[in-house]
């Protein structure tokens, strides 16, 4: 049996030290982790594949030593620019990329129906997109809620940059037919809590998905890095990872 060594940056988060539990009883063991001011490069040149769940400040640096070894790597890390999805789409010109806002595997199938929905239902059927999240979150709208919303928008044959509109304070004016509405809540301990609304006149379709527990992200990111390490180069999602 191939064992795969795992490498994680950010391993003493809270993720981190989920996705290390969750190699437990896989084909995967751990390679070794990086934080901030550790050498990237070292790790990478331990592992077989790496997963990044540190922040947005890290990535370029976790990227270029990804690179620098052949390492493919999976990214976690939400809140990134539009500059480091660009270097994501270079980096991915030479390994394997899988770059991901959620690494739930019931999030991955929710994206599919809400795009299938939003492909179905005419411009009449308005969008919201509500996520709520723990006190303690960084970043919002979440990378959850803007994978949504991007799928929401593929229905719709256009971009999520072309349809959100993120706040509604004061006089804001009617409703702007064909729009994508992106609510952040944050509070407590939530996990993650997503809710996909699509509204016309006289009924309401909510689709959503609520995490419970920290491990159903990080089973995922261990299921994404052992597919992802026998892949040629390129940029991938969780859907290939299910097939979809």
């Amino acid at each position: 049996m191939t064992v795969t060594a795992i490498g994680i940056y950010g391993s003493a988060g809270r993720m981190g030290r989920a996705i290390r539990s969750a190699l437990e009883g896989t084909d995967a063991r751990f390679a070794g982790g990086a934080e901030a001011g550790d050498d990237p490069l070292a790790l990478a040149t331990m592992a077989d594949v790496l997963v990044d769940f540190s922040n947005a400040q890290g990535l370029d640096a976790h990227l270029a030593a990804a690179v620098q070894a052949g390492t493919p790597i999976v990214i976690g890390t939400t809140g990134l620019s539009v500059a480091q999805h660009a270097a994501i789409d270079e980096a991915a010109r030479q390994i394997a990329v899988l770059q991901t806002g959620n690494t739930s595997l019931g999030v991955t199938l929710l994206s599919v129906l809400v795009r299938e929905a939003a492909a179905r239902l005419g411009p009449d059927w308005d969008i919201e997109i509500v996520e709520m999240h723990h006190r303690h979150k960084v970043d919002a709208p979440s990378g959850t809620a803007l994978l949504l919303g991007e799928a929401a928008a593929a229905g719709r044959g256009s971009t999520l940059s072309e349809l959100r509109v993120d706040e509604r304070v004061g006089l804001v004016g009617a409703r702007t037919e064909g729009t994508i509405g992106l609510a952040a809540l944050r509070g407590g301990s939530v996990v993650g809590d997503h809710t996909v609304i699509l509204a016309t006149e006289g009924e309401r379709i909510e689709l959503g998905h609520y995490a419970q527990d920290r491990t159903i992200f990080a089973r995922g990111a261990v299921k994404a890095a052992l597919w992802l390490a026998g892949q040629p180069a390129g940029r991938y999602r969780m859907g290939d990872v299910l097939g979809l």
